[in-house]
């Protein structure tokens, strides 16, 4: 998932990449697309989270 953050030479949102110790900001325009991102970073959250408790449940049948 991309981080977002204010930029620091212009001040708009803009998405971050860091590649060997080089930080550099992709200005995001859309506020259509701020909202997206903000749903498709709670439905990875919601997904990550069952499948640490289907992999919790897994450990457990093994261990049985």
């Amino acid at each position: 998932m991309s981080q977002v953050a204010i930029c620091p030479t212009c001040g708009s949102k803009s998405k971050i990449k860091e590649k060997e110790g080089v930080t550099t900001y992709e200005a995001v325009q859309d506020e259509e697309a701020f909202k997206k991102i903000g749903q498709l970073k709670k439905a990875m959250e919601k997904f990550k989270l069952k499948a640490e408790a289907l992999e919790e449940e897994l450990r457990e049948l093994k261990s049985s």
